[in-house]
């Protein structure tokens, strides 16, 4: 029997992706085509441009590739084209906990729009979190047609591994964008070497402020505490989450991640900003600790704490390890998303 084929919209080259797509072919025995815009985001009225025209190769590639199904992440971007791609059977994923941002965008009113379309058109919609359905309640979304369910992480590649709580070995995963706060994250930290006491923070990744980030550490006097990776093959990861202590994430906006899930399977104790992406998963002082944005003073105290709480922070990681296994695994998360794939082609195949 020919193997089912899965057109996918999106940059294929983010570890997200990458997951979404390997789990479609362990699990689903799909064989996956992918298309993406070229042009960086960088060049905004290239891409634009390279947008307008991409309805055409899509649908060109339809017509050779002749794919069972559409899928694309993104409602405001790829899920709009997936839309109108014709498919008989397409999802679409909403990455972020609305997609509509930067919320001061001048497009605002046009994202909306076409994120409404998107979903109308779509059969299925994927939520990988409680906090990404509260948007589309709100603007009258078929929760029929949504799966809430996370992709999940593969709990045989991060596994838990033994800490001691009494230095602070952080680690941070998030791309170095602006939204990501690296900034408040090197100045917390400066706030916990001028009380002398000793950390290393490992900063994973690449992006746009790696530059001014490093400048930055040399300004507060903590470069030689600080080790920036650069961008680093998703095999690495493990071992570096192993290695730390303490997971720190301080974005301003957030779906569900997968960088914290991966932290806490690998048993490091999440101080993440108190946002409701993160507060779907995180007590503050219970599992980990949740701070309020842009607060430096409030984020060293927080690893402050939790050097000075090695009992709590064992209870909380050895809880979170079981979290995770029961929530977001993989291997259970991409079985179910395979066959939900296979019983909607089934199903359009039918009619």
């Amino acid at each position: 029997m020919q193997k089912r084929k899965i057109l996918f919209l999106g940059e294929s080259y983010r570890a997200d992706a990458i997951t979404w797509m390997n789990g479609l072919k362990e699990f689903g025995d799909f064989e996956i085509i992918t298309w993406e815009l070229q042009t960086p985001n960088s060049s905004k009225l290239k891409r634009i441009f390279e947008y307008s025209t991409a309805l055409f190769s899509i649908k060109k590639i339809i017509r050779i590739e002749k794919p069972d199904m559409v899928v694309a992440e993104r409602t405001t971007s790829y899920g709009f084209l997936a839309a109108l791609s014709g498919s008989k059977n397409t999802a679409i994923a909403q990455q972020g906990r609305t997609d509509l941002w930067p919320e001061n965008s001048k497009l605002l009113p046009f994202k909306k729009l076409i994120q409404k379309f998107a979903f109308q058109k779509a059969h299925l919609i994927h939520a990988w979190g409680e906090v990404m359905t509260v948007s589309m309640k709100a603007i009258g979304v078929d929760m029929n047609k949504v799966l809430v369910l996370s992709k999940g992480i593969d709990l045989d590649v991060f596994t838990p591994s033994q800490k001691k709580f009494d230095t602070i070995q952080a680690i941070v995963t998030r791309s170095l964008q602006p939204e990501y706060r690296h900034d408040i994250i090197l100045k917390a930290f400066s706030i916990v070497n001028k009380k002398g006491i000793d950390f290393s923070l490992t900063i994973v990744g690449d992006g746009s402020r790696l530059n001014n980030l490093k400048a930055l550490a040399k300004e507060l006097h903590i470069e030689n505490k600080v080790i920036f990776t650069g961008r680093i093959p998703n095999s690495q990861l493990p071992n570096l989450l192993q290695q730390a202590t303490i997971y720190v994430s301080m974005p301003i906006t957030e779906g569900v991640s997968a960088s914290l899930f991966e932290a806490m399977a690998c048993n490091c104790y999440p101080i993440v900003s108190e946002i409701a992406g993160n507060q779907s998963w995180i007590s503050s002082g219970n599992n980990g600790h949740l701070v309020a944005i842009d607060n430096a003073q409030k984020l060293a105290e927080a690893l402050i704490w939790a050097k000075n709480n090695d009992t709590i922070c064992q209870k909380a990681i050895f809880e979170n390890r079981k979290m995770v296994e029961e929530k977001a695994s993989y291997k259970i998360n991409m079985k179910i998303i395979s066959d939900k794939y296979h019983e909607l082609i089934d199903r359009n195949s039918a009619e």
